[in-house]
């Protein structure tokens, strides 16, 4: 039973308890903006009754909430050449939407798990960690969504931590609701149900896997697990019901799931469809096969320098997009914003102060654009959105020509 002390803590506060495997948890739901649910966390811990706290937390968001992520060794030049930049751009838009909530409420969203943590340390308890890594969840979230919606979820993501409007009713609701990621997502998460299962339903089991995981030696202890309110219903449940091996279980949520094989193929037929439209037109005439090579360099190449100019890239940067993008699009393997991206890493690659910044510049439209490393990656971006658009126009006119 609970002590007096932790009764009162919780009074105002929705909690479930499930006994598994000989082990008791109190699981505590919590609001993600709320100070009272930090004040709350750490009475609950101070009152001894328990002997083990677990949060809804993974290494890099405890990281993140406890000042230690330090984007100042953010390189963005290699994260373009790795292929990353998409992941760290879904990563500062998730933080600059965090820094407005923090604007806006006074609070730093997930403070009660901050506070759980410090409470658990402090007192000597063993602090388990049990959600599922960030990075895995965005690229699970991804995959999730159609191919075809991905530029838009992208966008969609990418502006949420640019707006200089306060953050929405239904997104404070969904905050209150406990639950940070379905908050920043809930446009879209409402509309699909596989978003929301990559971003709910998967890790209430993954954080039941991980609790059973991490103490089936410890029986007869008492686990108070700090979550977010919208996930004490589906954790409770999957807590008292989930029989399949841990291991397996945490190897599957963990895993991404396999691309869909035609859609990776689109680009490939694309560019072999543009090919034989060229080799058509030479064979009609010369003159008509040159015209469509221009259409497809104007074109293609035009509106990914645009996109670079609308990302305020150098003019080096710009000419790079109008001469790389014809070539890219016919070989899927190298994107334009790949190459403009590094050519204006290279020509105004950040400071340290530039860096130094990038928490505040991250939460507004001129933030992003004002700091170097961000601008790099919306060169990347809006490069690669502008040869995307070209491929399709010119590729339409092309066979219009044709025809």
């Amino acid at each position: 039973m609970m002590s007096e002390a932790a009764l009162q803590a919780v009074s105002d506060q929705p909690l479930k308890s499930v006994e598994r495997d000989g082990v008791r948890y109190t699981l505590l739901g919590t609001a993600h903006v709320s100070r009272s649910s930090a004040e709350t966390v750490s009475r609950l811990i101070e009152s001894g009754d328990y002997d083990l706290v677990a949060v809804e937390l993974c290494e890099p968001r405890l990281k993140a909430l406890s000042g230690e992520r330090d984007w100042q060794e953010l390189d963005v030049y290699s994260l373009i050449r790795e292929k990353k930049a998409g992941l760290v751009m879904a990563n500062l838009a998730l933080s600059g939407y965090q820094k407005r909530i923090a604007d806006q409420f006074g609070i730093e969203p997930g403070a009660e798990l901050k506070a759980a943590a410090d409470a658990a340390r402090q007192r000597d308890l063993p602090l388990q960690l049990v959600d599922r890594e960030l990075s895995i969840t965005l690229k699970r979230c991804f995959r999730a969504v159609p191919w075809y919606k991905r530029m838009y979820l992208a966008t969609g993501l990418l502006l949420s931590s640019m707006s200089s409007d306060d953050i929405d009713e239904e997104a404070i609701e969904k905050l209150k609701e406990g639950d940070i990621l379905e908050a920043t997502f809930t446009e879209f998460a409402s509309h699909s149900p596989e978003l929301y299962g990559a971003l709910i339903a998967e890790r209430d089991h993954y954080m039941a896997a991980r609790l059973r995981a991490l103490n089936g030696d410890n029986q007869g202890k008492h686990v108070l697990v700090v979550v977010g309110a919208g996930h004490l219903a589906g954790l409770a449940e999957a807590l008292e019901h989930d029989d399949q091996n841990t291991a397996e279980q945490i190897a599957a949520l963990e895993a991404l799931p396999p691309r869909a094989r035609w859609p990776k193929f689109i680009p490939w037929i694309i560019a072999a469809l543009v090919i034989s439209g060229f080799a058509i037109g030479f064979s009609r005439s010369p003159e008509l096969g040159w015209s469509l090579v221009l259409t497809w360099v104007v074109i293609n190449g035009g509106l990914a320098g645009l996109g670079a100019l609308a990302a305020r890239g150098h003019p080096l940067t710009i000419i790079s997009a109008v001469l790389a993008a014809p070539l890219t699009s016919l070989n899927p393997a190298v994107a334009a914003g790949m190459v403009t991206g590094l050519v204006e890493s290279w020509i105004r690659k950040p400071r340290g102060s530039d860096l130094e910044r990038l928490r505040e510049d991250i939460t507004t439209l001129r933030g992003w654009y004002r700091n170097p490393a961000t601008r790099i990656l919306l060169v990347f971006f809006l490069s690669n959105l502008g040869s995307a658009l070209g491929t399709w126009i010119a590729g339409f006119r092309i066979f219009g020509a044709l025809s």
